[in-house]
């Protein structure tokens, strides 16, 4: 056995007195979520009245080096309890650990979901307990079947790509404990938005919550990560992203999201005194899609350009007819965007040109039939599609660049309550097999607010020193 001891900070010793029929364990890599996950579970198993439980990990040689024989994992923590039949035996063929409990013998069965085949004939009947490591990565389809079949589920997870369905249809169902929220960074609480389930728990660790984990260790493992890399973001800040492929990877919340109270200083409103930077320039764009079979969308966005080139996208409004019961036509669209508009005028000032995405014209022949009813000061334009996508994005990835060693800031910038938009940042991606080209998809705000810099990418600028 293995001459380390388990050492636990507070966080942990209130997971492992957490009663929950669910449990979610996310961070940072090195936090120590497999090692007291295990043996929470494990404990779980010797409560349960059931025989049967299910571990699962993307195949078996991997449950058995990360989970079974590692330091700390299960044999080193529960020893001569614990028989692991590797290759199954004469009455039971599936990969198993025998528990020897004090409410008696208990099966574990070890499952990979990374082989359908395999898991598909294993999985039948009720479990107890069910741990899936890396949840992130399972087949969505296992996730389904088995976690249908157990009285207690816990999993593990490192941040991934936000729009995985194990997310929207599990994880994002988890809160975390009130006492532990303020340890949840913002940007994940801001993805836990599924209609709860009743008990479901979230729990977030990052390095400080692994009181076993040296501070020479710790260090040599940031050291070792590239700094403003999505790996980065992933495992040493813990926050959700897809790791390779993203267009926009130079996004950095710190760096690029504001709030209104800070785009307030560039309103300049009637009789005031001239401030030394203000809104110049406001413009308006619109990306539509009516389909009611996919996740496409209908989004609006308002942004704000200084007479110093600032660029900030103040606001959006995104509709989504898969999830609306009466889909919206272009009628309705129109109707929509005035309200968005003079909203927008109020607040912040008028954008007069409007641009709308050129190959949907029924929603342009509303806007003209509107127009001649009712009369109206907006003039809707088709997007000049002439810029490339490709010179679009490199345009605002060059706003986008910041080097604090050489006092370089952005001049892009995007407030917090854009939300849709700031995710579409966070996860549009180049498409794997066209060179230069980005997915189709993930894109409606990224296209909406496109539209509306290209006509003034002139007056977007970085000030250059003084």
């Amino acid at each position: 056995m293995s001459k380390e001891r388990l050492v636990l900070s507070e966080k942990y010793k209130a997971f492992l007195k957490c009663d929950a029929p669910v449990e979610f364990l996310e961070g940072t890599t090195a936090a120590g979520k497999t090692t007291v996950g295990l043996f929470k579970f494990m404990c779980k198993v010797a409560e349960s009245s059931k025989k049967l439980h299910i571990l699962a990990a993307d195949d078996t040689g991997t449950a058995e080096k990360n989970i079974i024989n590692k330091d700390l994992g299960i044999l080193d923590d529960f020893g001569i309890l614990v028989e692991y039949n590797g290759s199954g035996t004469k009455d039971d063929k599936i990969p198993h650990l025998l528990f020897h409990s004090p409410n008696g013998d208990k099966v574990i069965y070890v499952l990979g979901y990374g082989n359908k085949k395999k898991w598909k004939k294993a999985l039948g009947g009720q479990y107890g307990c069910l741990y899936i490591d890396e949840i992130n990565t399972a087949d969505i389809e296992f996730v389904r079947e088995s976690s249908m079949r157990c009285d207690y589920l816990m999993a593990t997870l490192n941040p991934d790509d936000p729009t995985l369905d194990v997310y929207k249809e599990y994880i994002n169902c988890s809160r975390p404990l009130p006492e532990w929220e303020e340890d949840t960074p913002k940007e994940i609480k801001d993805e836990l938005k599924e209609e709860p389930k009743p008990g479901w728990v979230h729990w977030f660790f990052s390095f400080d919550d692994n009181a076993g984990l040296p501070e020479k260790k710790k260090q040599q493992i940031i050291q070792n990560t590239p700094k403003g890399t999505k790996i980065w973001k992933n495992k040493i800040e813990g926050l959700r992203g897809k790791a390779t492929g993203l267009v926009f990877s130079i996004f950095n919340r710190v760096k690029h999201v504001r709030t209104k109270e800070w785009a307030k200083q560039f309103v300049q409103r009637r009789g005031e005194k001239r401030k030394e930077e203000f809104f110049l320039y406001f413009s308006a764009a619109v990306d539509t899609s009516y389909s009611q079979k996919s996740p496409d969308t209908i989004a609006f966005s308002y942004l704000g350009i200084t007479n110093k080139g600032k660029c900030v996208v103040l606001d959006e409004k995104v509709y989504n007819n898969a999830e609306l019961n009466i889909p919206l036509a272009p009628s309705d669209t129109v109707k929509n965007l005035i309200d968005f508009l003079n909203r927008n005028k109020e607040e912040w000032g008028l954008a007069r040109n409007v641009f709308l995405d050129n190959a949907d014209q029924a929603t342009m022949q509303e806007w003209n039939k509107y127009k001649r009813r009712n009369g109206c000061i907006y003039v809707l334009n088709d997007a000049w599609k002439g810029m490339q996508i490709i010179d679009r994005i490199n345009a605002q990835l060059g706003w986008m660049a910041f080097d604090e060693n050489a006092g370089v800031e952005p001049c892009f910038y995007v407030l917090d309550t854009c939300t849709n938009y700031i995710r579409e940042m966070e996860i549009y991606s180049w498409n794997e097999e066209k060179d230069n080209t980005p997915e189709d998809g993930h894109d409606h705000m990224v296209n909406s607010v496109q539209y509306a810099f290209i006509p003034y990418q002139s007056k977007i600028y970085r000030k250059e020193g003084k």
